[in-house]
């Protein structure tokens, strides 16, 4: 976090001299050390966000594969919508993620991808509207589940 913080320092500034740089640098602790205390940031923490970086971009590439995939089943939907009928369905299901941060994460993850909405999410239990019934085969079991358990692994619930 104090990286960000003196990356935006410097990027506001639009300049980089010696004396920028200082400041930005006390600014920066400043600011570190005020999150620390009031919001509970901590360094431990921020290691251990860094070094699940890698599994976060594999994500982020995870979510823009499925939405490509999710948007070419949705052409092929409209193409043929004359010959086949589509039936739209809600399915309800419980995911095994144990933070809160996960299930969110899950759930618009379901929403970016054309063709599916989170509709409600209690607890652990999703409800999700798809545009047709076979949509929905696999929601219970999805790549972005299995990612998202991957990536809470060692966070705090």
């Amino acid at each position: 976090m104090f990286i960000m913080f003196f990356l935006c320092w410097v990027i506001f500034n639009q300049a980089f001299t010696l004396e920028i740089a200082i400041f930005g640098i006390v600014i920066s602790a400043a600011l570190y050390l005020f999150c620390c205390k009031f919001m509970g940031f901590s360094i431990k923490k921020d290691v251990f966000i860094a070094k699940k970086i890698p599994l976060i971009l594999g994500y982020i590439g995870t979510i823009l594969v499925e939405v490509f995939k999710a948007n070419v089943t949705i052409i092929k939907f409209f193409f043929r919508e004359g010959k086949v009928s589509r039936e739209p369905v809600i399915v309800t299901f419980k995911t095994s993620l144990k933070t809160k941060m996960a299930r969110m994460l899950l759930a618009n993850s379901i929403t970016l991808t054309p063709g599916t909405i989170t509709v409600s999410l209690k607890e652990d239990t999703y409800m999700i509207h798809c545009f047709d019934k076979s949509l929905a085969k696999g929601l219970n079991d999805t790549v972005f589940e299995k990612k998202l358990k991957k990536l809470e692994e060692g966070f705090d619930a």
